[in-house]
């Protein structure tokens, strides 16, 4: 057997070369007015079946049942914040989880009012990604895993605690104040922070992994409860799955069972055929993995699964307001 290696023997990037820029200095793609008001226009959006998974969320609050939306970054840059800190504040969603990116975009809003950069215009320079103060957020992170927090958890703590002027816009800094969870899966190497000269892959792990068990601990309650998955072609279905496997596994050792519960997919792609069915593996939408993991193979036991096909800046209000609306006529 060959000895284990004392070092490796591959050169690895030297962080200590790289130029940080403020940033004060960077052109942000969304500005502040990018943020809907709570009440004001929304595109519109209409559809059957929202009414059916907004009394669904309703009958699981009533319950104290599992109420879990996932999302993409890109629900945050659709500027509706807002809509996402009522649902919290009501009750009405008692966990979010979310990428690196939503991490980022949503201390970058707080702090400074804007977030998003160019891809196009910053990779050019190799600027893309290196700007000082959103790398602070790997102290955060660094932070986290020394106290033994989630990622989420310590950033909406921070934010809260924060004179940043824009924190009333922080999901995670809502969500802490209302000890409604917050967790972030991470991929090395997907998120800018990644580039920074202070980032600690070992405290990332250690805080995103903590998320993890917190979300799995969540999907325990998932009977009579509701998934949402809003803009997250992967990270959403392959967590929820696995995390799913982890309580069933720990459920039918107690005789009890996870499976009637409503899940609802609200992304851009059009699902060819009926939602409920899986496409064959010749077809390309096969590997939308939201329709066959969300949609059916993990309610094919018992449970509901919805689709929504439309822009996040409308589906998600729209969401709330028919929410609203099931309250008010109950």
């Amino acid at each position: 057997m060959e000895p284990s290696p004392t070092v490796s023997k591959y050169p690895v990037f030297n962080r200590g070369r790289l130029n940080l820029q403020p940033l004060g200095d960077r052109a942000h793609d969304l500005p502040l007015s990018r943020w809907l008001a709570l009440d004001g226009a929304t595109p519109p959006f209409a559809h059957p079946d929202l009414s059916s998974v907004a009394g669904a969320l309703l009958a699981a609050r009533e319950r104290g049942a599992a109420r879990i939306l996932l999302m993409g970054a890109h629900v945050l840059r659709a500027g509706v914040n807002r809509h996402l800190i009522d649902l919290i504040e009501r009750g009405l969603v008692d966990h979010i989880g979310m990428n690196g990116a939503g991490a980022i975009h949503d201390y970058e809003l707080a702090r400074i009012g804007a977030t998003t950069e160019s891809v196009a215009r910053y990779i050019r320079t190799g600027e893309f990604g290196l700007w000082r103060e959103t790398g602070e957020l790997n102290d955060i992170v660094a932070e986290a895993a020394r106290l033994e927090l989630g990622l989420g958890e310590n950033l909406g703590r921070r934010l809260l605690a924060s004179n940043y002027p824009h924190r009333d816009l922080s999901v995670f800094a809502a969500a802490y104040r209302c000890s409604v969870p917050v967790t972030v899966h991470v991929g090395i190497g997907y998120d800018i922070l990644h580039e920074h000269p202070n980032c600690d892959g070992a405290a990332f792990g250690a805080a995103s992994y903590r998320d993890f068990l917190i979300l799995a601990h969540a999907v325990e309650r998932l009977e009579g409860g509701v998934l949402l998955s809003f803009g997250s072609a992967i990270m959403a279905p392959e967590v929820y799955l696995k995390a799913l496997a982890m309580a069933r596994n720990v459920a039918h050792q107690d005789r009890r069972q996870i499976s009637d519960f409503t899940t609802a997919v609200f992304d851009l792609v059009p699902i060819r055929g009926d939602i409920h069915h899986e496409l064959d593996k010749t077809d390309p939408g096969y590997y939308f993995r939201p329709h066959k993991t969300i949609l059916v193979r993990t309610v094919a036991d018992g449970g509901q699964s919805y689709y929504f096909c439309g822009e996040h800046r409308a589906t998600l209000p729209a969401l709330r307001l028919e929410l609203l609306k099931r309250s008010k006529a109950s």
